[in-house]
């Protein structure tokens, strides 16, 4: 009887030494697994050009259609206008309803699309006229605005961006954004360039590059000193704490970026290394 009750003791000590070994493999296997990504590269820039931006824009989306930049803004008196080359206004502004705070704006097939806040609502205009033709409905948030050659790309200011079908806002496909940390919230205004998409991270001097296959931040620039270089005297922050980095479109012909913030005082155009 001894040697029975010693023998059950020997397989309980040995079952529980056993799990106790395979959770310590479990866990160095995840942290292996975490510890596998890359963290985000530091990308450089150069300042090319400095132009005026109008402190009065609430920038919210950007994005050029071939000579002209299209901005929408938001709060209470959000727009959606075309700026040349210098910056300068050109054609009709489009004034929103006092009751939607614009949001992202992005120009796919003939169609400019603008989100709201927290309306729930994506105004769609004639490209060409600036004439709104349609309302279509999304039940987030909206944040930034982009697309590649087949959809829309949404972000809500979550870690999430959403690949979504333009003509009903449907949602084809999610996309988690992540560091070598883990999910990154946030998620601002965006540009989509041959396979990676450009964020803004909301609040922060950043913009992020993302892996649009795979959701992973593989680069970022740290903007902390482009008002200063850009030889503006002064932080628009400490005006409104909202006056933040935000706006990001991309050039295809010069190659360039264009980068702004929340009624800043400067377009800044710029060339990542």
């Amino acid at each position: 009887m001894m040697r029975l009750n010693k023998l059950i003791l020997f397989l309980i000590v040995a079952a529980v030494l056993t799990s106790c070994n395979g959770s310590s493999n479990a866990s160095n296997e995840s942290e292996v697994a975490v510890s596998a990504i890359q963290p985000p590269t530091s990308l450089k820039y150069d300042i090319v050009k400095v132009y005026k931006h109008d402190t009065s824009s609430y920038t919210q989306g950007l994005e050029w259609a071939k000579d002209y930049l299209i901005e929408g803004t938001g709060e209470r008196n959000s727009i959606l206008h075309l700026l040349d080359t210098q910056m300068n206004e050109v054609g009709k502004k489009v004034k929103l309803d006092p009751s939607l705070f614009g949001e992202g704006t992005t120009l796919f097939k003939g169609k400019i699309y603008q989100l709201t806040w927290k309306n729930n609502k994506v105004l769609v205009y004639d490209a060409k006229t600036l004439v709104k033709m349609n309302e279509l409905n999304w039940p987030y948030e909206g944040w930034g605005l982009t697309h590649n050659d087949t959809s829309l790309i949404v972000s809500t200011g979550g870690s999430n961006i959403y690949f979504v079908d333009p003509t009903n806002f449907s949602i084809i496909r999610t996309l988690g954004v992540f560091n070598n940390y883990g999910y990154v919230s946030d998620i601002n205004e965006l540009e989509y360039v041959d396979g990676k998409i450009y964020a803004n991270l909301y609040l922060s001097d950043n913009i992020i590059e993302i892996d649009a296959a795979t959701g992973q931040i593989v680069g970022n620039a740290d903007m902390t000193e482009l008002l200063a270089q850009s030889g503006v005297k002064y932080n628009p922050k400490l005006i409104d704490g909202g006056y933040v980095l935000n706006g990001i479109a991309y050039q295809q012909k010069s190659k360039t970026f264009f980068v702004t913030g929340k009624c800043w005082p400067v377009m800044v155009e710029l060339k990542f290394k």
